[in-house]
C-alpha cells in the first residue's frame, strides 16, 4: 500500500500546488482569450486526466519509475475504416482502441463515435476508466475505443457497416476475459449487437464479448439507465452533506442525452424539479418545472429542445447562470471552465459527463463553495451494471431489474463513502480523493501480481 502524504486539514483544498501538464494549457488558453460562450474549454481531456493524476501520486508519494507504469497506455491500436456511404464515396475514418491498465481485470470501456475522436482524448477516458472501475471497486482494469465518424449524419446501414469494419479489425485485442466494450457518446445497445454478431463470426456466439446489449440479446434489465441512475444515487448518499432534500431540490441538466435525461427522470421521480436543461440543439428553462418523461417523448418523437411548449428558449451558456440546488453536466469534457465557472449558481454539482470540469474551473467552484461529486465516481453507475451484464453473460443467467437496481445502489454508496471518508481524513475535495483511492487499488493489485514493486 502507497503512503500518503499528510495535508491540510479542514477546508477541503489540497496543499500540493505543484506545477503539470494543465497550467501550461491553462496559460495558453488565457493568451487566446479563453473560450468563449457555451464552447468548450481549449484545456484536453488528456491534461484534465492527467492534472489530478498527477497530484494523486505527488500525495502518494510514487516514484517516479512507478508513476510512468500507471499513465502510460499498456497498447494502443489505430486502424483505417474506410467506408462506401450513400453519397458514393469512400470515407475513410480512423478508430482507436487504448488498453491503458488490466492489473485488475480485463480491460473495461465504451466506443464513442464523434468527429473530434483522437487518439489524446481516447487516451484519457482510457486511464480514466482504469481509476473509475477501481473506485467502484469492480473487477476491471481500463479502457476505452472510438471512431472520429460524424454519427448524427449517418443512417442505420452506414454505421453499421463501420462498426463491423470496427471489430473486424480490432477483434484479436478483445475478448470476455480480456477486453469488453460498452456504449459511450452517439453509440447505443444497436451498435453493441452489431459488435457482438461480428465478433461471434469470428469466435462464435460470445455475449460477454461487449456489455450493452438489447434485452433480446442478453443484455441486462436497467443497463441502459444504470450511468443516470448510479448520478442519482450519489446525489441521495451527498444531499446531506450540504442540507439538501432531494424531494425539495431544484435541478438543472447540461446535455439530455442518455445519462442526462435518465438522471432528470429518476431525480423526478424522488421529487425534485427541472428547472432548466440543454442538448446540442440549444437550452430551455422554466422556474415552474419541466416535466423529464414528456421532455424525452417530445425528443423521441422527432421534436427539438428548443420547442418544448411552456418554457423560455435560452442560451447555452445562460443555462450554467440558473439558479438551482444541483447541476448535472451530462455532455462533453471541458464543458465547464474558467470563462463561465463563475457564473455557475448552484449548491452541487453532479458530473455525468467525463471530465466535464476543468482544474481551473474546479478551483472557482471551490471558492464558491460548491459541493461537487466528481466523474470519476459519479458517473460510474454504467460501468458497474456492465459489470453486472458481464456476469449474468458468463453464466448465461440473467437478474430481475429491481435486483440489478439494488446491486448498483449498495456499490453506488459504498464508493461515495469510501472516497467521502478518504476527503475528510485528508481535508482534500471529493474528486482528489477519488483519485487517490483509485491509484492506490490498482497500485495495489499491480505490486501484488508483481510487475512492480
Amino acid at each position: 500500500m502507497a503512503t500518503r502524504a499528510k495535508q491540510g486539514a479542514g477546508n477541503g483544498k489540497a496543499t500540493d500546488k505543484s506545477p503539470t501538464a494543465v497550467d501550461q494549457a491553462k496559460e495558453r488558453a488565457v493568451a487566446e482569450g479563453g473560450p468563449k460562450p457555451g464552447q468548450r474549454a481549449e484545456v484536453s481531456n488528456l491534461d484534465i486526466v492527467r492534472h489530478y493524476f498527477d497530484r494523486a501520486v505527488e500525495r502518494l508519494e510514487l516514484p517516479d519509475d512507478v508513476r510512468a507504469v500507471f499513465w502510460t497506455p499498456y497498447r494502443e491500436v489505430t486502424v483505417q475504416i474506410p467506408v462506401r456511404l450513400s453519397d458514393g464515396k469512400i470515407h475513410t475514418f480512423s478508430g482507436y482502441r487504448i488498453q491503458h491498465n488490466g492489473a485488475r481485470g480485463p480491460y473495461k470501456g465504451g466506443i464513442r463515435y464523434h468527429p473530434e475522436v483522437d487518439v489524446d482524448e481516447i487516451r484519457a477516458l482510457a486511464s480514466l476508466m482504469t481509476w473509475k472501475t477501481a473506485v467502484a471497486n469492480v473487477p476491471f482494469g481500463g479502457a476505452k475505443g472510438g471512431i472520429n465518424c460524424p454519427a448524427d449524419q449517418l443512417d442505420s446501414s452506414e454505421l453499421q457497416k463501420i462498426t463491423r469494419s470496427f471489430m473486424d479489425k480490432i477483434e484479436k485485442v478483445l475478448g470476455p476475459t480480456r477486453d469488453i466494450p460498452a456504449p459511450d457518446v452517439n453509440t447505443n445497445a444497436q451498435v453493441m449487437a452489431w459488435l457482438m454478431d461480428e465478433y461471434g463470426k469470428l469466435h462464435g456466439h460470445t455475449p460477454a464479448i461487449c456489455t450493452g446489449k438489447p434485452i433480446a440479446l442478453e443484455g441486462s434489465y436497467g443497463r441502459e439507465q444504470a450511468t443516470g441512475r448510479g448520478c442519482v444515487y450519489m446525489f441521495r448518499e451527498a444531499a446531506p452533506q450540504i442540507g439538501l432534500t432531494p424531494a425539495e431540490a431544484s435541478f438543472v441538466v447540461q446535455g439530455f442525452g442518455n445519462v442526462g435525461s435518465w438522471a432528470a427522470r429518476i431525480l423526478q421521480q424522488l421529487g425534485a424539479t427541472m428547472v432548466g436543461v440543454s442538448d446540442a440543439t440549444g437550452a430551455i428553462r422554466s422556474d415552474a418545472g419541466i416535466d423529464a418523461d414528456d421532455l424525452a417523448a417530445h425528443l423521441r418523437e422527432g421534436g427539438e429542445l428548443t420547442e418544448f411548449p411552456g418554457t423560455e428558449v435560452i442560451s447555452p451558456d445562460d443555462l450554467l447562470a440558473i439558479e438551482c440546488d444541483v447541476l448535472i453536466p451530462a455532455a462533453l469534457g471541458g464543458m465547464i471552465h474558467e470563462g463561465n465557472a463563475d457564473r455557475i449558481n448552484t449548491r452541487m454539482i453532479i458530473e455525468g459527463a467525463n471530465s466535464p470540469t476543468t482544474p481551473a474551473a474546479d478551483e472557482i467552484l471551490q471558492e464558491k463553495d460548491v459541493y461537487v461529486v466528481p466523474d470519476v465516481m459519479a458517473n460510474a453507475g454504467g460501468v458497474v451494471v456492465s459489470y453486472f451484464e458481464w456476469v449474468q453473460n458468463l453464466q448465461h443467467f440473467r437478474w430481475e431489474e429491481r435486483e440489478v437496481n439494488d446491486k448498483l445502489s449498495t456499490i453506488m454508496r459504498r464508493a461515495y463513502r469510501e472516497v467521502s471518508a478518504r476527503a475528510k481524513e485528508e481535508g482534500i475535495p471529493l474528486r482528489e480523493a477519488s483519485y487517490e483511492v483509485g491509484i492506490e487499488r490498482v497500485v495495489q493489485a499491480a505490486r501484488t501480481r508483481g510487475y512492480v514493486s
